[in-house]
C-alpha cells in the first residue's frame, strides 16, 4: 500500500521511502522515514497536492511523490 491511497483522516506508518537520488533525500529530510506515523489532512480542490500531518507539522506532497512511500495502516 502506498501513501497516495490514504483517505482523509486516515493514519498510517511509513515502511519504506522509494525513489532515488535527490528526490529520495528530500523526502527523508522532510521527516518521512521508516516507522514515522503520518495522517492525511485534506486534498486540494483539483486533487493534487495532498496535505499530510507528520512529526507535528503539515506537509504537502504531489500524488506522484506519495506513490513512492510504502505504508501500513496504523
Amino acid at each position: 500500500m502506498t501513501l497516495d491511497s490514504l483517505t482523509c483522516g486516515q493514519s498510517a506508518i511509513i515502511r519504506r521511502v522509494g525513489g532515488s537520488g535527490a528526490l529520495r533525500r528530500r523526502l527523508m529530510d522532510m521527516g518521512l522515514g521508516r516507522g514515522v506515523t503520518i495522517s492525511m489532512l485534506k486534498v486540494a480542490p483539483l486533487g493534487d497536492p495532498v496535505a499530510y500531518h507528520v512529526l507535528g507539522y503539515q506537509l504537502s506532497l504531489r500524488k506522484s511523490e506519495a506513490r513512492l512511500i510504502e505504508i501500513e495502516e496504523a
